[in-house]
């Protein structure tokens, strides 16, 4: 049997919302799994990059074997039920650019999962698919908005359970991605965080997030001009992404843009406007990085409003 699904790029974090904000977005990777019917083949693992944004040397240094994050999962959920994963064949169609803060990973592991629960006939409801990946991933805001689709607020409970509640995006705010040319692994922009913050910071990104929600449902840009400014990870990953301050103060000049904030662990950045003035941010952002020799990728883009889906579903 051979199932593929299809799961979306997600943005975490809109400055204040740490871990606990996530939006899918319409850029997709495609995993399929296909149980091999010769004994002893074991796990074979295949990447195929469909955007020219990915280094070829750092998809080859990708783990191909029972090391990768994709057989990780699989293997939890296989465990889930007391049996152990053998013949399969794993095939990785890349569209989300690489270690560029999109949810890449979370996209493979949320794939993984959701086609082994196809081949094991579906044992796993959403609730057992969600703490397995946020086992995997580690917290819980780019693979829920993988799976659910949307804009999420989501927690991961001292039990090991999640839970969300999908958040609306108006229409009228414009979502521009900017994708730059080279890559930040996470566990690299991670470890810059500190391991304890100021109690007025932490104060201080409770009440951002607080507005944001409340930005959200009223559509109120100004309220949300604040609610985008966070104290407990951008500040310290900044030095990480060369231009990002200047980009963000840059942009402040133009009365539509809302904000600019790092898309996960970055490099790449989310800038939030109004009305039709695209082509004036893209030249702004390509304009300041290129005074760095950086090369980006600008899409403007809406929501995906849905998560994984099976797209194909066959014996072999």
């Amino acid at each position: 049997m051979k199932i593929s699904v299809k799961v979306p790029a997600t943005t975490a974090n809109f400055g204040s919302g740490f871990d606990c904000l996530g939006m899918a977005l319409p850029i997709y990777n495609v995993i399929t799994i296909e149980e091999t019917v010769l004994p002893g083949t074991g796990i074979e693992i295949n990447i195929i990059s469909e955007t020219d944004d990915d280094d070829e040397f750092a998809i080859e240094h990708i783990p191909k074997d029972e090391n990768n994050i994709i057989y990780k999962a699989v293997e939890m959920l296989y465990n889930s039920i007391g049996q152990s994963p053998s013949e399969l064949k794993i095939n990785i169609k890349s569209q989300i650019p690489i270690a560029k803060g999109l949810g890449s990973s979370a996209s493979i592991i949320v794939g993984g999962l959701y086609a082994a629960n196809e081949l094991l006939n579906r044992p796993a409801d959403e609730a057992a698919l969600l703490s397995i990946a946020t086992e995997v991933e580690g917290h819980p805001d780019n693979v829920t908005p993988a799976i659910v689709g949307g804009l999420v607020l989501t927690s991961l409970e001292d039990d090991g359970s999640i839970v969300y509640r999908k958040l609306p995006w108006p229409d009228e705010w414009q979502l521009t991605v900017c994708v730059p040319d080279y890559e930040l692994a996470t566990d690299i922009s991670r470890s810059v965080l500190p391991k304890e913050v100021p109690l007025k910071d932490a104060a201080f990104n409770a009440r951002r997030t607080a507005m944001f929600v409340e930005a959200l449902y009223s559509k109120d840009a100004e309220l949300m001009k604040l609610a985008l400014q966070d104290k407990l990870h951008q500040s310290y990953r900044t030095k990480l992404v060369p231009g990002l301050q200047e980009i963000i103060d840059n942009l402040k000049h133009e009365e539509n843009v809302i904000g600019c904030v790092l898309s996960g662990a970055g490099p790449s950045l989310l800038i939030i406007s109004q009305k039709n003035n695209l082509d004036r941010i893209k030249s702004i952002v390509s304009d300041t990085w290129a005074n760095f020799n950086v090369r980006t990728d600008i899409r403007t883009m809406k929501v995906e409003e849905k998560g994984a889906q099976v797209i194909e579903s066959s014996f072999t």
